[in-house]
């Protein structure tokens, strides 16, 4: 099936679509991205936990300087066109907004801030999702130890920025060791979380994930994305009566878990039984993660 472009309010062909060689997203990675899985079903577009994506992506916009004002709802509105427009029953979108073609813009005076841009560019990947084989969650996967480290000093941590490929090259550097994801670690030592996900240990029945950006009671500023699907799994956490919460993790704390999970929005919850050479626990998924990867795995939800 095609992949459905869409850039600046226009659909076009993936070979035709361009951006300018000025773009502030070409030119110094100043944008901002979210993926999320969506599709169609009775004629109608869905994509999972949609407002939650784009409010999100506001947020990280304002709190970086990017822009003060883009327009959440024509935002949620083109991405569910473009969904639509695809025609597919289940789809990976890739959201992406940037500070947009600074040609015109004019230099600030020394000393000054650039005011936020108000010609951002928005371009929406609509392609099939990404088949996840069913083997990755009835065995789990094993992770790595990523050699980079995440700095919570670091103003544009823990929000989805265009600054990704250290991540990717972590992530590459996993692969080569026939691992899955590699967990980040603070420059405290820290967990922080995935190169593509977030993460949560499980002890005694008890679930745990660092502190995300912002979050109540972080001693730190935060490097960690507050995930979406992180947020899911805390609020189904509560409904089902699971003691969850946040707080600093070692190193000790992964190895010594009765389970380690990872979450992010294609794969949802993505059970780990290894890190590097050591099984974690017996070294089989456990049933918190079971329980839910089944409670947010419900199919569309808006």
């Amino acid at each position: 099936m095609p992949t459905i472009v869409f850039v600046n309010g226009v659909f076009v062909e993936p070979g035709a679509a361009r951006v300018s060689a000025f773009d502030a997203g070409m030119q110094h990675a100043v944008g901002l991205f979210e993926t999320l899985t969506a599709g169609n079903r009775g004629g109608e577009a869905w994509a999972e936990r949609l407002p939650e994506h784009v409010d999100r992506l506001c947020a990280s916009a304002r709190e970086l300087g990017m822009s003060d004002d883009l327009r959440r709802d024509a935002l949620i509105d083109a991405v569910l066109l473009t969904v639509k427009r695809s025609d597919l029953a289940r789809a990976r979108v890739r959201l992406t907004v940037t500070a947009g073609d600074m040609s015109a813009a004019p230099r600030p005076a020394p000393g000054t801030t650039p005011p936020p841009t108000h010609s951002p560019t928005v371009v929406i990947l609509a392609q099939p999702a990404t088949e996840y084989p069913g083997a990755m969650f009835e065995r789990g996967v094993r992770a790595s130890i990523a050699d980079a480290r995440a700095n919570p000093f670091n103003p544009t941590e823990g929000h989805k920025t265009l600054n990704y490929w250290w991540r990717l090259r972590e992530l590459h550097r996993a692969s080569a060791k026939g691992a899955a994801e590699a967990l980040v670690f603070q420059i405290t030592n820290h967990l922080a979380g995935g190169c593509v996900s977030n993460a949560f240990v499980v002890k005694g029945g008890a679930l745990f994930t660092p502190f995300a950006r912002g979050e109540e009671g972080a001693t730190l500023p935060g490097p960690v994305l507050p995930g979406v699907t992180r947020a899911a799994v805390l609020d189904s956490a509560a409904e089902m009566g699971l003691e969850a919460g946040r707080r600093m993790i070692t190193i000790d704390d992964v190895l010594g878990a009765d389970e380690v999970f990872l979450t992010n929005s294609s794969w949802g919850v993505l059970p780990v039984v290894a890190v590097e050479r050591e099984t974690i626990a017996d070294g089989k998924p456990g049933p918190v993660a079971a329980r839910l990867r089944a409670a947010i795995d419900g199919g569309p939800t808006g």
